[in-house]
């Protein structure tokens, strides 16, 4: 394509100058046309939807191993960490039971909570300065949990805030169990203390079936759990069977209305809150 100009020069006419100019189209191959406004648009919004990220979702990154985490198994008694440990991770119980326990100077030992399906555990290694291990986190049952880094985790908090919602959620929810197990220990009788972990060890409460088979466990474990004695437990226990309000086939089996215990107190007048003193002890009161 040709294009011409002229120019003047001391009032004279200087001979126009021509300068060739080749089309775009002539650029391309042959067969081959400049692509429209509408294709180019279309590609566009092709290209920046190939870019766009999916929606994050807690549950797929809980469930999976990945960049910073990976899936371990314990079995009955397995340590998931130990209280004095270097808090570098946190772990997100899938499947099983556990507990946290604290051990004072002089070797008594006290469990703080029990753990279930959908718990964190060991959220206190996302503090500002990384610390040691307040206490010692170990599976009642065969547990599956997902080990989280303390990078990682803090990374999600901060990017994710469909994830630091439900981890502020579950941190709520923590708060309001410790506050309710202090009361349970400072103001209910053994009785009450050892229907209450029952009932939590069957996840009554929880939306949804529950199985209302607890895990196995021994009486020294319970006994240890609600601040007691064997002989306390075993009292009770065998109390609770014959009321109905458990049953053993092998496991224990915890009924619904042994929540008449914790919330109406309802038991029968006759029978002693306390298992009977022995003849021997009470000769030596005497």
């Amino acid at each position: 394509m040709l294009f011409g100009f002229r120019v003047k020069r001391g009032g004279r006419n200087v001979r126009s100058s021509c300068f060739s100019f080749t089309s775009t189209h002539s650029l391309l191959p042959n067969g081959l046309d400049p692509p429209r406004r509408a294709d180019r648009t279309k590609g566009e919004d092709i290209l920046k939807s190939g870019h766009t990220q999916a929606a994050f979702n807690s549950a797929v990154f809980l469930a999976n191993a990945g960049l910073g985490r990976k899936i371990v198994q314990l079995q009955p008694k397995a340590l998931f960490f130990s209280q004095g440990d270097s808090a570098n991770t946190v772990f997100y119980l899938q499947t099983g039971k556990a507990k946290l326990t604290v051990i004072s100077e002089n070797g008594k030992q006290a469990t703080i909570t029990l753990l279930s399906a959908g718990d964190f555990v060991g959220e206190e290694s996302l503090a500002s300065i990384p610390g040691l291990r307040l206490a010692t986190a170990s599976a009642v049952s065969s547990c599956v949990a997902l080990k989280i880094t303390r990078k990682e985790m803090i990374r999600v908090i901060h990017d994710e805030t469909t994830f630091a919602d439900l981890f502020f959620k579950f941190l709520l929810a923590r708060s309001m169990r410790t506050q309710a197990d202090l009361v349970d220990q400072l103001f209910n009788s053994c009785e009450k203390r050892l229907a209450r972990i029952l009932l939590l060890m069957a996840e009554f409460g929880k939306p949804g079936e529950r199985d209302t088979f607890i895990p196995p466990i021994s009486q020294d474990a319970l006994a240890e759990m609600i601040g007691t004695t064997r002989s306390h437990v075993t009292f009770f226990m065998n109390r609770f069977r014959k009321l109905g309000f458990i049953s053993y086939n092998g496991r224990i089996q915890v009924n619904k209305s042994l929540l008449n215990v914790v919330l109406l107190d309802r038991l029968p007048e006759q029978n002693s809150r306390k298992p009977p003193i022995s003849v021997s002890k009470a000769l030596k009161r005497n």
